[in-house]
């Protein structure tokens, strides 16, 4: 896959207030994989530079703090994948997932 392609994105919302991204990290060599840190620390060094630019923001973009987990099996992922998708749907901000703006799935099922 290249040395830029560092995760596999299953599914990912942007909420008002926080991101749900389900993802899978990348083999970094033969015998080594990207790192969670590596890629939260990418994407969000990327995505604050971004905000400052587009939205002449200066500040905090990001929490330092992260919660994330190992999906052990696919009745786990698949389980995740819909808490995902039905997020802004729970939070009222679309009636179905597909019609909210910030929510990108790839299909699993």
């Amino acid at each position: 896959m290249g040395e830029r392609h560092r995760y596999k994105t299953y599914t990912v919302v942007v909420m008002p207030d926080h991101v749900h991204w389900l993802m899978q990290p990348l083999s970094k060599s033969d015998q080594e994989y990207w790192t969670l840190a590596s890629i939260i620390h990418s994407i969000k060094s990327y995505t604050s530079n971004q905000v400052a630019k587009v939205m002449n923001h200066l500040g905090i973009v990001w929490q330092d703090e992260r919660y994330d987990r190992i999906i052990r099996d696919e009745r786990e992922l698949l389980e995740t994948w819909n808490y995902i998708r039905e997020n802004p749907v729970k939070a009222n901000l679309s009636d179905i997932a597909e019609k909210y703006p910030f929510f990108w799935q790839l299909d699993i099922v």
